[in-house]
């Protein structure tokens, strides 16, 4: 889940932060802070596209009732 991903690269910084991995440690580490950044980009892409699309959907059905509430 997004969660976990932010969780897990917050602790990959942390353990660059303490600056006590070696080479081999640190490209590991920035190899999966890469994935779970894509993780968390297209998350956060799929939730944008979600969101509008319940967002013109309440603005169709207000549209809709405002029409409604025309006389005829």
């Amino acid at each position: 889940t997004y969660a976990q991903a932010i969780d897990e690269l917050e602790t990959i910084v942390e353990e660059i932060d303490q600056g006590e991995l070696d080479v081999d440690e640190l490209e590991v580490k920035v190899k999966r802070a890469s994935i779970l950044i894509k993780v968390c980009k297209e998350k956060l892409r799929s939730t944008e596209v979600s969101v509008e699309e319940v967002l013109k959907e309440i603005e169709k059905e207000a549209t809709q009732k405002d029409d409604d509430d025309l006389p005829v």
